[in-house]
């Protein structure tokens, strides 16, 4: 059941799209192709909407892949997958993986675009659905269909191990992600039992042998230095809660965590584009997860917003409600995809 936020209007064609509402193996999608005729076969992208799992809609996003094809000539695909609460994990991710494979499979019959030249990116759970993907697609590969050739996150979110980093206590109620909702969206996308909320909060649903294992990529000292002002260090516990662990523990998975993943798995990743706010939690988990990729030899570009917060993208072109730093993402996302 699609859930779109208020503002969302589905906006008038632009002159140089075309825009057709589709199904690809069962799943709704829009596709949006440029008009502009070229001698090679266009570039592509599959676009994985925002919303904690449990919100957002193809309409939602109608501006901002209007603009993203438009502005870099690439055919976007936009997906409607499977929301929260009437679908859990792993039913988002299946139905972007659907996707992309038969967008992979039709992209050059269909859409007169080259395979090798189609990314997949999305914002805050919709970034994590394409980090995740990629994760996925990299350890299962299809001898018939290439891999995504990049991954576009925006704002991703990637972890649900550490809710104490600096961005999370730096920003705990900055609008539109508080830290307490952060935690709750996650929950709504695993399993639905919220009442572990601030135990999770608390940091009681990991035992200690796990926190070992994720400091070397959770902790704040890999954040550059200016991301640390003011934070605190997080409170020792001494053990974790069993019975929370137990309601949790398939959120320490990499397709939930994608910042878990292992080192041969983050060495697989294509070309990344990350986009980080200042004033959102989710900050420190897109810096950790470029750390972690460049780390591996992967070639990472990051655009940093200092004015920016979390869902600055979804007040692109909103009249009144548009704000400098959506633009200056927007145009940032634009560069990067024409690259490929």
């Amino acid at each position: 059941m699609a859930r779109c936020f208020i503002m969302a209007s589905k906006k008038p064609v632009s002159p140089g799209l075309r825009i057709k509402d589709l199904t690809f193996s069962g799943v709704p999608v829009r596709v949006y192709e440029p008009k502009t005729a070229s001698g090679e076969k266009k570039r592509g992208l599959v676009y994985f909407h925002g919303g904690g799992w449990m919100f957002g809609c193809i309409d939602d996003y109608d501006e901002v892949c209007q603009y993203i094809s438009l502005e870099s000539d690439t055919i976007v695909v936009s997906v409607g997958y499977r929301l929260a609460p009437e679908h859990r994990y792993p039913a988002h991710l299946d139905d972007c993986e659907v996707v992309t494979r038969h967008f992979l499979s039709t992209a050059a019959t269909d859409f007169e675009v080259d395979p090798h030249r189609v990314a997949v990116g999305g914002d805050s759970a919709g970034a994590n659905l394409a980090a995740a993907l990629c994760q996925r697609l990299s350890k299962t590969p299809d001898c018939h269909l290439p891999s995504p050739c990049a991954q576009v996150l925006i704002y991703p979110a990637l972890q649900m191990a550490d809710f104490h980093l600096p961005s999370y206590q730096q920003n705990h109620s900055v609008p539109i992600l508080f830290r307490g909702r952060a935690a709750f969206y996650f929950l709504q996308y695993l399993n639905g039992n919220t009442s572990v909320s601030q135990q999770i909060l608390e940091g009681k649903h990991v035992p200690v042998e796990l926190k070992l294992r994720f400091k070397k990529w959770l902790d704040p000292d890999n954040l550059p230095p200016q991301f640390r002002k003011g934070a605190r260090s997080p409170q020792v516990i001494p053990s974790h809660d069993r019975d929370v662990y137990h309601i949790i523990k398939q959120g320490l998975d990499p397709e939930i965590s994608p910042l878990l993943a292992e080192d041969d798995v983050i060495s697989l990743a294509p070309p990344t584009f990350i986009l980080t706010c200042e004033f959102d939690v989710l900050r420190d988990d897109g810096i950790l997860f470029r750390k972690r990729l460049k780390d591996a030899g992967v070639e990472v570009t990051w655009e940093h917003l200092s004015d920016g917060f979390h869902g600055i993208i979804s007040f692109f072109n909103q009249g009144w409600l548009t704000f400098q730093s959506s633009q200056r993402g927007m145009d940032s996302i634009v560069r990067y995809i024409r690259t490929l």
